[in-house]
């Protein structure tokens, strides 16, 4: 868990939006998680960070890994949001959010 995470999660408290679960594991026996989770959604949000300093999330065996990960979740119908530390900070993560977490209901309902 990071700060950014923390900062996503505090976010989604203040507009008291459903709780997520934190490092939900979705393909057992991997060990695949995803940093934020609403398993009756199929919905999980992930939180890129390291992407505008050469993290691990942006050099290529780690966008390898994290495109297998990604790959395998569209596989078991799963939406999953990639949010990066910009996004976070400037407030378009939680509206990325807010619009998928609506979307959903919408199309549930």
């Amino acid at each position: 868990m990071s700060l950014l995470e923390d900062d996503l999660l505090f976010q989604m408290k203040a507009y008291r939006l459903p709780a997520p679960e934190r490092e939900h594991v979705f393909a057992k026996p991997r060990r695949w998680r995803f940093d934020f989770a609403w398993p009756d959604r199929k919905l999980a949000a992930e939180v890129e960070g390291g992407t505008w300093v050469r993290g691990r999330h942006s050099r290529g065996a780690g966008m390898r890994k994290d495109a297998d990960k990604y790959n395998q979740a569209a596989i078991m119908g799963w939406y999953v949001l990639k949010l990066t530390s910009d996004m976070v900070k400037d407030g378009s993560a939680i509206q990325t959010v807010k619009d998928a977490l609506k979307a959903i209901r919408a199309a549930t309902d």
